[in-house]
């Protein structure tokens, strides 16, 4: 990962010096890294630098959080660290001699021990490195949780002259969203082709929708038909700004050429910004598109569908949830409350079975008609918790695609001793009827996957089917 600092001159010599000391023996070594970890009581203070002692408090709080923590098999993290450690040595052309992984027993405090004795060893040997080893330690072991909601928080930046609701990349969304780049491309269908165009890069350049991807980078972006991690490129975070070099393809014109996009910031449209838009359909149908489960997202859900229904009879709600990432579960269930009561919909479960159970709320007044709700890749977490209880429950049907199976459980937020965030859950979720979503997703009750002659033409085909449904 790259990693931006900015300092003074008179800084930079201190921290030179700095990096350049021994580490200090374990004696002198600070009590907070051993304190358990807790969830923050405020905003965090300045980010310090992350070290061996901040990395074994967040060792010893997954085991006592986490959700399998009590379970879990202590040595695959320190394992995957460990794997970070010596690749990171490899990429700087630095390897050690005593870089090797010790035996490790099972003994969880026994074997961080031994971990932190050849760590120190490491890296008191290449001062310069130490804190980028630290960095690639720690995120590698929370990464070998394999869960889509834990991650560690540090080193946040965002782009000079940021403002709020600015973009940062190429400006563009595929039908293979970030995440599924990220994690599981091979879930993914071909073509690889642009959903929508949002500003910055890939606006100036002239792309439009249904335009094709046939390669990223000069890689292909499916081969055999299987995704390849070459899509990953098409969703840069700040600071990556490496040029991005696509070859396109215009199925109406049968135009074909190559075009190189810069990240960087772009203005947004403001109306995509909007948690909630809604509009009526064929005079009859109220249209809610809910893009988070932000604070109050259900309410306003609710005083949409209570202003499109004042002075005419509505047959039916589609509700959108397409490119929904999630928010809050509280959020969700509240939405589902508007149409059914005195349901469960969701049970969150701890690793011995103990499941407590999300209930609908009963204050929420019924809405009484029909649902349809719109699904897609990109709806992921609080937003599967309302796909899988609506159909569970049998309260609507699901139009679109597979949701995108990234819905382990609630994270929570735990303050590490250099003010750097750990997040991940104590519990699992499952659906209404006790199935497993995470990385499964749920499956849509009507197939109706966007084409890229649709995007070209601006159709909505998992639109039409909703309306068709609701009409029937």
């Amino acid at each position: 990962m790259t990693i931006i600092r900015t300092a003074a001159a008179g800084l930079a010599l201190l921290l030179a010096a700095a990096c350049t000391a021994p580490t200090p023996p374990r004696s002198q070594a600070s009590a907070a890294a051993s304190a358990v970890c807790a969830q923050p009581q405020g905003p965090p203070g300045a980010e310090t630098a992350t070290t061996i002692d901040v990395i074994e408090q967040a060792y010893f709080c997954i085991l006592g959080n986490y959700y399998s923590g009590a379970t879990l098999d202590a040595r695959s993290l320190l394992s995957a660290g460990f794997v970070a450690l010596t690749q990171e040595l490899n990429r700087n052309g630095r390897d050690e001699p005593g870089a090797t992984m010790p035996a490790l027993t099972g003994d969880r405090k026994a074997d961080w021990a031994a971990f932190e004795a050849v760590y120190r060893k490491i890296t008191d040997q290449v001062p310069d490195l130490r804190d980028k080893l630290a960095v690639v330690t720690l995120e590698a072991m929370v990464a070998g949780l394999g869960d889509n909601h834990a991650r560690w928080t540090h080193d946040v930046k965002r782009p000079p002259d940021y403002y709020d609701g600015d973009g940062y990349g190429l400006g563009l969304l595929a039908n293979v969203n970030g995440s599924q780049a990220e994690g599981d491309p091979g879930v993914a269908l071909p073509p690889l082709f642009v959903t929508e165009v949002q500003g910055g890069p890939a606006q100036a350049a002239g792309l439009r929708p249904g335009d094709i991807i046939e390669s990223v980078n000069g890689s292909a972006p499916f081969i055999d038909g299987k995704a390849t991690p070459a899509i990953a490129a098409l969703y840069p975070r700040y600071p990556e700004a490496r040029p991005v070099r696509l070859r396109l393809l215009r199925e109406s014109t049968g135009r074909r050429w190559t075009v190189t996009l810069k990240p960087g910031l772009y203005q947004r449209d403001l109306a995509a910004l909007q948690v909630v838009q809604s509009k009526l359909l064929d005079d009859d149908i109220a249209y809610v598109r809910l893009r988070g489960f932000a604070p109050d997202a259900a309410t306003r859900a609710f005083k949409a569908i209570s202003r499109l229904r004042t002075g005419r009879t509505l047959t039916g709600v589609v509700l959108d949830l397409r490119g929904n990432g999630g928010g809050s579960p509280t959020e969700a269930t509240r939405l589902v409350s508007a149409f059914a009561h005195g349901k469960v919909t969701a049970y969150q479960c701890t690793v011995d079975g103990n499941c407590a159970t999300s209930r609908t709320d009963d204050t929420v007044d019924l809405i009484g008609l029909p649902l349809v709700v719109l699904t897609d890749r990109s709806c992921a977490s609080a937003c599967e918790h309302v796909s899988s209880a609506v159909k569970d429950l049998r309260i609507g049907q699901l139009v679109g695609t597979r949701t995108a199976g990234v819905i382990s459980g609630p994270a929570q937020p735990y303050l590490l001793s250099n003010n750097t965030m750990l997040g991940f859950p104590a519990r699992h979720h499952l659906g209404p009827n006790r199935e497993v979503i995470d990385r499964i997703g749920v499956p849509p009750d009507h197939y109706v996957p966007l084409t890229p002659e649709d995007a070209a033409a601006g159709r909505d085909p998992a639109l039409a089917k909703a309306l068709t449904l609701l009409h029937k």
